[in-house]
């Protein structure tokens, strides 16, 4: 992979971080009323996890705690399962998981 191609995505993926804080930034109960942002953000988590899908393993491997499969995985249950998702499951993915993805995405960027 292009290290073009790869900046684009960790860009694409920071980008999208940025927006689902600021869609989320009025905090879980908010977030657990409003369907425009729960909305906003399903798509941008999906959208997101494509782009984590794509990266190389060379990057995924150089942070082993994030879990690269699960964050696809996910993927797959909000486009296909959609009926099944759990919303408040969501928030944890937000205020659990996001973070971490964040700062690795943002070494990654430093590195180029």
């Amino acid at each position: 992979m292009s290290d073009n191609r790869q900046r684009r995505l960790l860009s694409y993926i920071q980008e999208s971080i940025e927006l689902i804080e600021r869609r989320t930034r009025a905090g879980r109960e908010a977030f657990l009323d409003d369907v425009d942002a729960q909305d906003a953000v399903l798509w941008r988590l999906q959208t997101l996890a494509e782009a984590t899908n794509r990266l190389p393993p060379e990057l995924k491997a150089r942070h082993p705690a994030i879990p690269w499969r699960a964050i696809y995985g996910f993927r797959n249950i909000a486009a296909h399962g959609y009926m099944d998702l759990q919303i408040h499951r969501v928030w944890e993915i937000i205020d659990v998981y996001l973070p971490a993805l964040k700062t690795v995405v943002e070494q990654e960027l430093g590195r180029a």
